[in-house]
């Protein structure tokens, strides 16, 4: 496998919103080959999208079939400059109905936390998938774009369709499912920076083919940094759940992200305290093994309510339904989280 041979496999690809080859755009940024494995970064007029979707899978398909072990993708966008020399335009080419649209019916739930590791993911997860089984038209975007595991968490191996310009999400456990690690091939790392993300995540929202749902789940990074802001701007009557461990260190730095969501004026519909303890199955006693206190004093600080508390676990493996992270509805805990969603659907309807 050399560079010559994958240049001119990419010869056959094109940017569809520009109708020009990738190595006619300047699409191609890098090649890089160590032991029969290629790792490519691809600039396109517009990423995050149906034609981003399908330009991967085709790119992959055709450089393995030159004898590639493993393709790696990297993908930018083109600049402003760089598409008007080209003769392509910035213009949106959908116009329909938007789930962001002022007359939406979605409640948008983004599930944050102040800190890494404490479970939020988990915790986005089973919320998703418990509003769901409650009879409720759910959906949720992986927005952790650097740290996405959703699909994972999940058991979800295949891919969203593309049809037309539309990106149709997976549908898992009654959950419409879209995340960057769809967007990524042989687990690369996502490296883009703050604007880029932004404009990813706007796709997110109008690109896919959501349908009508009752609740979108936004598994969000962890802190206060670009994705979180760009996701308060875009969606200013978001509602949050922070999810925190017991730890009094979890629980203050959750309490920043918590400040953020109240200055710009989103609603923060409670605490999960996540981790809170672990309970034999032989005694039944409670061992409180990261401390006790951290949900208590964060929503004293926020002034909200703790939604519930999930203790250390861990769900029944199906090796036949394959889901490492959510939990059934019968299990102990799946029942902690189908009562935290119905309190969510208390507070919301």
């Amino acid at each position: 496998m050399t560079e010559a041979i994958v240049l001119e496999a990419l010869k056959h690809i094109k940017d569809r919103d520009l109708n020009k080859a990738l190595v006619e755009t300047g699409g191609v940024r890098e090649v890089k080959i160590k032991d029969n494995n290629v790792s490519l970064k691809i600039a396109l007029a517009k990423t995050g999208t149906a034609d981003q979707m399908e330009i991967q899978q085709e790119i992959v398909h055709i450089i393995k079939g030159e004898g590639a072990d493993s393709v790696g993708l990297r993908f930018e966008e083109l600049t402003e400059a760089e598409i008007k020399k080209l003769g392509g335009t910035l213009e949106p080419t959908y116009n329909g109905p938007s789930i962001l649209a002022p007359n939406s019916p979605t409640t948008f739930i983004a599930v944050t936390s102040g800190k890494g590791g404490v479970g939020k993911s988990t915790v986005s997860v089973n919320l998703a998938t418990s509003l769901a089984r409650l009879g409720k038209r759910v959906g949720i975007i992986d927005a952790d774009i650097y740290g996405f595991s959703v699909p994972d968490m999940m058991g979800i191996e295949e891919r969203p369709q593309v049809k037309g310009e539309r990106i149709y999400p997976v549908d898992r456990f009654g959950v419409k499912v879209i995340s960057m690690g769809f967007f990524v091939e042989d687990n690369a790392p996502v490296i883009w920076r703050g604007p880029m993300l932004g404009k990813m995540l706007n796709q997110f929202f109008t690109e896919v083919e959501w349908g009508e749902l009752d609740y979108l789940v936004l598994d969000l990074p962890p802190g206060t940094g670009d994705v979180a802001l760009d996701i308060h701007t875009m969606l200013p009557h978001s509602k949050e759940i922070l999810v925190t461990t017991p730890h009094a260190t979890a629980a203050f730095v959750a309490a920043r992200a918590g400040t953020m969501a109240i200055k710009t004026h989103h609603e923060i519909l409670g605490v999960v305290e996540n981790m809170a303890y672990f309970e034999s199955k032989v005694t039944g006693e409670k061992e409180y093994v990261f401390g006790q206190g951290g949900g208590e004093r964060l929503i004293e600080e926020l002034k909200t309510e703790l939604l519930g508390q999930i203790p250390l676990g861990q769900p029944e493996i199906n090796k036949d339904d394959f889901a490492p992270s959510v939990y059934a509805k019968d299990h102990p805990i799946g029942e902690i989280y189908t009562s935290i969603a119905q309190r969510i659907i208390d507070k919301t309807v």
